[in-house]
């Protein structure tokens, strides 16, 4: 498999197609096989499926690395285990089945190589953001959303520390979160906030 860095001739087309392909068949998976599943579920599924990192550890698992033909630089950078390369190298596979046997086969290898993954689902509280998790427990116990506030923002514009605050005030509870973005920040202090409701 011929990385853009070593040649002209390479995998970038076939890669397209092979992302095209993947979320089909993903999606024809889990539409199928959970029948009750909304689409929100659905997406958020998928979404922890298909996407960068579980494409490179499937390609790690799959010793794609070892195939990789890159240029000098990309070598010498360490691209072989660079996760954008290792997902576009999968995704390439899964094209180049597709496209010699057909979608029977490029469906079957596919859920051969994803196998245990789409055995054991997370379940969709565990796919929630902890933003909204936290939103909608509250409100199906009748509380007000929270509100958050950006306490500090520290360090250069290109390498920023957010510090967020999370406040639920019927319940007296405040909490924060610290990040290298402010909506992660904002993320972690609420998950913090979760875990204090729901062990009131």
């Amino acid at each position: 498999m011929t990385h853009r860095s070593a040649s002209g001739k390479h995998n970038e087309r076939m890669e397209f197609l092979g992302d095209s392909v993947l979320g089909l068949v993903i999606s024809n998976e889990l539409y199928t096989n959970l029948p009750e599943a909304s689409e929100g579920y659905l997406s958020r599924l998928r979404a922890s499926l298909v996407n960068e990192s579980v494409l490179a550890e499937l390609s790690t698992e799959l010793e794609l690395g070892e195939l990789l033909n890159l240029g000098t630089g990309e070598v010498r950078s360490g691209g072989v285990n660079r996760k954008s390369i290792l997902a576009d190298a999968l995704e390439a596979l899964i094209a180049s089945v597709y496209l010699d046997q057909g979608m029977e086969a490029a469906t079957a290898f596919v859920i051969a190589v994803y196998g245990a993954r789409l055995k054991s689902l997370p379940q969709e509280d565990e796919l929630k953001d902890p933003k909204s998790r936290l939103q909608e427990y509250l409100q199906s116990k009748g509380h007000n959303v929270p509100e958050y506030r950006l306490l500090s923002a520290t360090g250069d514009a290109h390498r920023q520390t957010f510090t967020a605050e999370c406040k639920i005030a019927s319940l007296n509870i405040t909490t924060q979160g610290v990040s290298s973005s402010r909506r992660r920040a904002e993320q972690i202090s609420a998950a913090s906030a979760y875990q204090k409701v729901v062990s009131l």
